[in-house]
């Protein structure tokens, strides 16, 4: 039932025979689903259409939703020029709505007006607009208030029709909202926000930036809302700005947010009328099928973004195909943070111009991988060192009972390495079942403690159908003083706690991760290619054995892309893996004995594994009750 892996399992196969018909550009790949959404919900002109858009940074997010607002037909319908003008209240002003273009024409007016050159008749039969001419009508003579013939015109177009996109990179209430300028009339105080400058048009902020200010949030709602109103009314009440209240711009902004599917669900969740205001909500996904398409969409980008650096032959780009794969964590996937591809083609570039080549070849580009490992190697060099001195306490060969070399990925910023972690169970008579020691000293997550739940349902579920459960087990990871989460060391605490129970000693030359439901299933876990190689640079510090491996969730094959270096020592049969898809399937690899099956009977085999692992747990029970 365990598989060991072969080389050419491993290989990763080369991509299209050449890219060189490909031509650079900057259109968004893979992402299908939501730019089809995105389209739609730039189309629709309707109070509560605004958008969310969720997915990682650097998969396009922003360069797609421009790209598609410059797609978009003008649009004059939609588009008004507006100004303040002088109201009698000293906390107003009223509000004036014009044509595009136009505002400035009624401002030239107003001064003729003011100066006599054209009469109220005259300017009311030219503008034929109530409220225009409800203003006309009011006004004080120009000699006792010349400032009433004085427009603050805050919204321009000029004639034209192009939809106003605006990006507000550090929201605030003053750059969002407006303020007011002091000793000023109250209609020429009012200075407008990136909110009503984006009236007709679109307003991109970051989501994270906008809701991690409550009270900014807060009063973006309250905006949202004032709008909605002032399209369908008009008398609505706007917002305090310093001493003045300005009527709200009734012309539909619409609200585009980029963000985490984190963040979208938290205010989804927070927020009971958040999807009464963000209707459209595309995602963006952060890998894409590894087709002909999706490769030279992503070639495209690079040609697009490696302007100005040498060129890059096949064997170049089809290297940073593989280290795409391989952030997606799968052998069939790409990721779409293209931009992380952007940087390791310039990296790439750098290494070309060092050795004075023509061109970026695959060699640069294995080189400049080569570079940053080096660079964020130290925390994983220190460790080793402290294995290959002692220091840290774990054997990478013989075997020991209720020992198992766990996997754990650090991390360090952006770069991340992993590490073997020596993961230890004892069991003595008891009732208190499992007892998390990582839990017991605030340092495991919630997930870990899940995980070690679940070993207590497998052996219920396994051995204990015929009497009660009674033990006291304590697992622990030893020398880790950082908080354990995840459940990707449930199947090595699994395989620690069982030899414990059974007192069969477990191989230490074989590494071991996986995830294991209550059944003995095993799951996928991430960070695996990490995890084998922080495993086999631990072995190559003292010497690698010939014996030496990392066991696996057989799912995470189609995840693994390790370093030729690996792959060279497993085609040499220095380093091996193996693939398995129940916890039974490890055992005789880890123990030199069968697991065993239960009979008609029920019954497990004599010299089974299994019937160990039982046998101790009776006695255990039985030696609880009579401590009792």
């Amino acid at each position: 039932m365990i598989r060991e892996l072969r080389t050419e399992e491993l290989r990763l196969s080369e991509p299209i025979a050449s890219f060189i018909d490909t031509e650079a550009g900057t259109a968004i790949t893979g992402q299908e689903k939501a730019l089809s959404l995105l389209r739609l919900g730039l189309s629709i002109d309707r109070v509560g259409y605004n958008i969310f858009l969720s997915g990682e940074d650097g998969s396009g997010r922003l360069t797609a939703v421009l790209g598609e607002i410059g797609k978009m037909p003008e649009s004059s319908h939609s588009l008004r020029d507006a100004a303040y003008a002088w109201s009698s209240s000293t906390e107003s002003a009223r509000l004036l709505l014009f044509p595009c273009g136009m505002a400035g024409r009624f401002q030239n007016d107003l001064l003729s007006l003011g100066k006599g050159s054209i009469g109220k008749e005259e300017l009311l039969e030219s503008w034929n607009d109530p409220r225009i001419q409800a203003f006309v009508s009011a006004l004080p003579s120009y000699d006792e208030n010349p400032d009433a013939y004085r427009l603050n015109i805050v919204i321009s177009h000029d004639g034209s029709t192009a939809r106003p996109t605006i990006i507000e990179a550090h929201p605030s209430h003053q750059s969002l909202f407006g303020m007011t300028e002091r000793n000023m009339p109250p209609h020429l105080a009012i200075r407008i926000g990136s909110y009503q400058k984006a009236a007709g048009g679109f307003l991109i902020m970051n989501a994270e930036e906008i809701t991690g200010d409550e009270a900014l949030w807060k009063t973006l709602k309250r905006y949202l809302e004032m709008t909605h109103r002032a399209l369908s009314s008009d008398a609505v009440t706007g917002e305090m700005i310093g001493a003045v209240r300005p009527e709200p711009i009734p012309i539909l902004t619409k609200i585009i947010l980029t963000g985490t599917e984190d963040t979208y669900n938290r205010l989804i969740e927070k927020d009971d009328k958040f999807i009464r205001y963000f209707r459209i909500a595309p995602e963006f996904d952060y890998t894409m099928p590894r087709n002909e398409e999706n490769m030279r969409g992503t070639v495209s980008y690079l040609k697009a973004a490696g302007q100005g650096f040498l060129p890059a032959d096949d064997g170049a780009y089809s290297e940073i195909l593989r280290y795409s794969s391989c952030i997606a964590e799968d052998r069939d996937r790409l990721t779409t943070e293209l931009s992380l591809l952007g940087d390791l083609l310039e990296e790439s570039n750098l290494k070309a111009m060092e050795r004075k080549s023509r061109s970026i070849g695959r060699n640069d580009v294995e080189e400049a991988l080569e570079a940053r490992s080096w660079h964020a190697s130290l925390s994983e060099e220190t460790i080793n060192e402290e294995i290959r001195k002692g220091n840290m306490v774990i054997e990478l060969s013989g075997s020991k009972i209720g020992i198992v070399n766990g996997l754990a990925v650090m991390d360090r910023g952006v770069s991340s390495f992993g590490t073997p972690a020596v993961i230890s169970a004892t069991v003595a008579p008891g009732n208190e079942g499992i007892v998390n020691i990582e839990h017991e000293a605030g340092l495991s997550g919630g997930i870990h403690d899940k995980g070690l739940l679940i070993l207590e349902g497998f052996l219920r579920h396994r051995y204990a159908k015929t009497f009660p459960l009674s033990l006291y087990a304590g697992i622990c990871f030893e020398q880790s003083y950082a908080e354990v989460d995840g459940d990707s060391a449930s199947l090595g605490e699994l395989y620690a706690l069982l030899s414990a129970i059974a007192e069969i000693p477990i191989r230490q030359d074989i590494a071991v991760t996986g995830s294991v439901s209550q059944m003995g299933t095993l799951q996928p876990v991430g960070g695996i290619n990490e995890k084998i190689q922080g495993f086999f640079n631990a072995c190559s510090v003292s010497g690698l054995t010939g014996t030496q491996g990392v066991m696996i969730p057989r799912q995470n094959i189609s995840s693994l892309i390790l370093p030729r270096r690996i792959e060279k020592a497993i085609d040499e049969g220095l380093f091996h893996l193996y693939a398995i898809t129940e916890a039974d399937d490890g055992i005789e690899l880890l123990t030199g004995m069968k697991s065993g099956r239960r009979d008609r009977k029920g019954q497990f085999p004599l010299s089974s594994f299994n019937r160990r692992v039982e046998d101790g747990l009776r006695n255990l029970c039985r030696y609880s009750q009579e401590k009792g």
